[in-house]
């Protein structure tokens, strides 16, 4: 067999593993949604700590080379101190992830839009799609912001059937690489 083939294809199963591993997390995502909200709203608090953390050691280490560095270092302080709230309070996490969310989507949507008025300027076809897409999108953000609890669902379920395709993923790469394996 060749040397490079048996290497790729030595731990075929790990991949296997994983993807059961990513399906079955996905399904008890969609399987218990609130318990999956908690700890989505936790996972997005925590982002905040360590980004405002991270954010913090990069200012100072920086405060040399960069002439605006406090920029930096409030961005930081600001992104800690939120997230110090969120992690404290579970439940205002789960108010405002979807209120994120939904305000990025909003950006989103309208950036889209937006791209789809420059393309029909720039007379590029079928810019109408990216309009409708925008559109939609916006409508969908609108709906998250004015029902956060809609808004919560679809987050779950989004990551559910994420974290299944993953999975499915992981599954069809570890068969392929079995096959590979197994025609030498």
């Amino acid at each position: 067999m060749n040397p490079s083939r048996a290497r790729i294809t030595s731990h075929w199963y790990l991949p296997l593993l994983l993807g059961i591993l990513f399906i079955a997390l996905g399904v008890w995502v969609l399987v218990t949604p609130l318990e999956s909200f908690l700890a989505l709203a936790i996972f997005f608090a925590v982002t905040f700590l360590i980004s405002g953390v991270l954010e913090i050691v990069y200012a100072i280490t920086n405060r040399h080379s960069i002439k605006k560095w406090g920029w930096s270092l409030a961005v930081g302080i600001v992104d800690l101190v939120i997230g110090i709230i969120l992690v404290s309070t579970p439940a205002l996490s789960m108010v405002v992830l979807p209120l994120y969310v939904g305000l990025g989507v909003l950006f989103r949507a309208i950036l889209a839009i937006g791209w789809a008025f420059e393309l029909r300027r720039r007379e590029v076809p079928n810019w109408g799609w990216l309009l409708v897409i925008g559109i939609l999108g916006l409508l969908f953000a609108l709906i998250m912001l004015w029902n956060p609890l809609f808004g919560g669902l679809t987050i779950v379920i989004y990551t559910g059937l994420a974290l299944i395709s993953i999975g499915v993923f992981q599954v069809f790469l570890s068969l392929r690489l079995k096959k590979y394996r197994d025609l030498w």
